[in-house]
């Protein structure tokens, strides 16, 4: 993790692994398909009727959201988009016969792509195939052109072993699609050299003890952030999970509140993809840890927030969630809810989604913004407004959660307490009183160390 103000270093996934374990890890993370340039159209299947309808979105913004997607990655480059309406999203040609037949000749029409997002979820492999055949192109759905996002952004060991473990689904379809396609072709398996495995079985059994691997490798990965969460608890730091939908202005909140100028914000979808950890001061001068988290999405895939369990964990161990929001955007409603969902499923402990600070970031891309939330806090991590207040009140909410108490206690001089305070306290101002050898302590101590303290030295 990386500390600004502390002078602490750590890193939370990124812990370097023994030699035995650098040749299985790097076997591992074999890359995925090259990158390359990419030119596409980008399709959104719009329910206009019907249960599958999206309540809180546009199907405009959806496709706003699908061009942001491919925006953010290197070399791919957005040639046309449409928004085709639909009855039928499930079906295997997606659309509906007029449409298809209106949607594969504009394809033909652009010579130029080399590929269709079609802005759903995920594509079953045989309708995949049947686009792909009748487009002449490849197709891509929302989970693979997330993947591939996180994928070119991954930095740590761990992230790396997360999204190779959001692959396996994806190759156990493209498998099970390959090998009924030469099924058809050659009439039958064959065995491998009299083993008694068919090629498909052995296939099945190599992604088998890859995906146990990546498990062992990250459960390895997790016990060592274990034993970092321990040390961290050791040193008293209240930590901070700072959380909110991808490019809400989280990294660049955190970069605010704690002066770090290592870090570097960018206006693109899941930039952060580690968790990193940012030193900070409350007003009290209580030194927290901030900690950047991934960015949510809505419809993100089921196995890729599984995957990222791991890093998301940590979420669980943290004294306080502050929910980041970019209040001008024109989906904050829905982007809350997606992120309140996401929350909801990592099944946290109640005190800790009880006590969120909501943050409305960006207020100022809004003229007069005035919250309609009582509780929520307005600020602009851009131009610094509204952070004495939010510091202010994560100080409340920390001192309560933590069970600290901020306290002036009186101390005699000659005596070993004040040495005892600097050392199991954090001590904030000490007024001596030389005519009588003491001096007033104001310091802020946790129920367990006050304790102690009454313990040592009863007065």
């Amino acid at each position: 993790m990386q500390h600004s103000k502390a002078g602490v270093k750590m890193h939370d996934g990124a812990v370097e692994e023994e030699e035995g374990d650098e040749e299985q890890l790097e076997e591992l993370l074999a890359p995925g398909p090259p990158p390359g340039a990419q030119r596409l159209l980008v399709v959104h299947p719009a329910v206009k009727w019907g249960s599958k309808k999206p309540q809180l979105t546009t199907a405009e913004l959806q496709m706003a959201e699908a061009v942001a997607l491919i925006n953010t990655l290197h070399n791919w480059t957005v040639l046309d988009k449409i928004i085709l309406s639909t009855k039928t999203p499930d079906k295997k040609f997606i659309f509906g016969k007029g449409n298809f037949q209106f949607l594969t000749e504009k394809i033909k029409g652009l010579p130029h792509i080399t590929a269709v997002f079609l802005n759903i979820e995920r594509l079953s492999a045989l309708t995949k195939k049947e686009l792909e055949d009748a487009w002449g192109v490849t197709v891509f759905d929302r989970n693979t052109v997330v993947l591939h996002i996180f994928r070119c952004n991954a930095r740590t060991k761990e992230a790396k072993l997360q999204i190779a473990l959001a692959e396996i689904p994806l190759l156990r379809t493209n498998l099970k699609n390959e090998m009924s396609h030469l099924d058809q072709q050659r009439g039958g398996s064959r065995y491998i050299m009299g083993s008694g495995e068919t090629f498909m079985e052995m296939q099945y059994r190599l992604l088998k003890e890859k995906e146990f691997k990546i498990r062992n490798a990250l459960e390895k990965l997790r016990r060592k952030r274990s034993v970092l969460r321990t040390q961290r608890r050791r040193r008293e730091f209240p930590v901070i999970s700072v959380m909110g939908y991808t490019n809400c202005g989280k990294t660049t909140l955190i970069k605010a509140l704690t002066g770090d100028e290592g870090l570097q914000p960018q206006d693109q979808l899941f930039a952060t993809l580690d968790i990193t950890a940012h030193a900070g001061y409350l007003p009290s001068h209580l030194a927290v840890i901030y900690v950047d988290t991934i960015g949510f999405l809505s419809e993100l895939p089921h196995d890729l927030i599984e995957s990222f369990s791991a890093t998301l964990e940590d979420v669980a161990y943290s004294d306080l969630i502050v929910h980041v929001r970019d209040i001008s955007h024109p989906e904050t409603v829905l982007q809350k809810a997606t992120v309140l969902s996401v929350l909801k499923n990592l099944n946290l402990p109640s005190h800790l989604l009880d006590s969120v600070v909501e943050v409305h970031n960006k207020v100022d891309l809004i003229e007069r913004y005035q919250s309609p939330e009582t509780n929520a806090i307005a600020v602009s991590a851009l131009l610094g407004y509204g952070l004495e207040e939010l510091k202010g009140e994560i100080e409340r909410t920390v001192l309560k959660t933590t069970g600290k108490n901020i306290l002036t206690i009186k101390v005699n001089l000659a005596g070993p307490q004040l040495s005892w305070l600097y050392k199991e306290a954090t001590v904030q101002e000490v007024d001596v009183m030389p005519e009588d050898g003491t001096a007033s302590v104001k310091v802020i101590i946790s129920n367990s160390a006050l304790g102690k303290y009454k313990k040592l030295f009863p007065q």
